[in-house]
């Protein structure tokens, strides 16, 4: 069974000293490279949270707080800092995570109209990136996910990945949350596992 590997938006803005830094995001960053380094891996995906400035779920592009929720395209949106706009450093990959294993690169959040958490579609679900084309054009069942954050963009890749039919692990140790309530990310495992998606440890 051919398998892959994503590496979901381990990005500067989402590490110690960005503009929306998850809790101890770095901490993954060693387990993820030695995953890449030991596992056989048919493919590594990358996915890069890539915003234009103008995007829609930024709090300063509506006149709203950090916090705040919007009924944006007719779906909630919560209003986040400017993270991850295209031509920043805070857009970059983290300088330590091992970018040369990456084998595809998939950006997300490049229209401005809707936000983007899973690496697979819009909030909308109007848009694909192209993920699910590629990982079938490489004949992959197999999906295992790392990366930021557990309770949004990891989770909707990971239950997009079920959706689409992949058998879809998360790596517990090679993810942290943003926890903007402190249970998000204890129930975000819930929500993966009655999805059907495996927690490795």
């Amino acid at each position: 069974m051919k398998k892959a590997l994503i590496v979901v938006d381990v990005q500067n803005d989402f590490c110690e000293g960005g503009s929306l830094a998850v809790p101890n995001a770095s901490e993954i960053i060693p387990y993820i490279n030695l995953l890449m380094e030991e596992n056989q891996y048919d493919q590594i995906v990358f996915t890069q949270d890539f915003h234009p400035a103008n995007h829609k779920s930024f709090a300063s592009n509506n006149n709203r707080k950090v916090g705040e929720s919007i009924i944006l395209n007719s779906v909630p949106q919560f209003m986040w800092p400017d993270h991850c706009v295209q031509g920043t450093d805070g857009v970059k990959f983290h300088p330590d995570l091992n970018i040369e294993k990456a084998t595809h690169t998939v950006q997300k959040g490049t229209n401005s109209e809707i936000d983007s958490y899973s690496g697979f579609q819009d909030n909308n679900h109007f848009m694909k990136t192209g993920l699910d084309d590629f990982l079938k054009y490489h004949d992959i069942k197999l999906v295992e996910i790392v990366g930021l954050a557990l309770d949004y963009c990891v989770k909707f890749t990971a239950m997009d990945a079920v959706a689409n039919g992949y058998v879809t692990c998360v790596h517990f140790n090679g993810t942290r949350a943003v926890n903007v309530r402190p249970d998000n990310g204890k129930d975000a495992i819930y929500e993966l596992l009655q999805k059907g998606v495996t927690i490795l440890g």
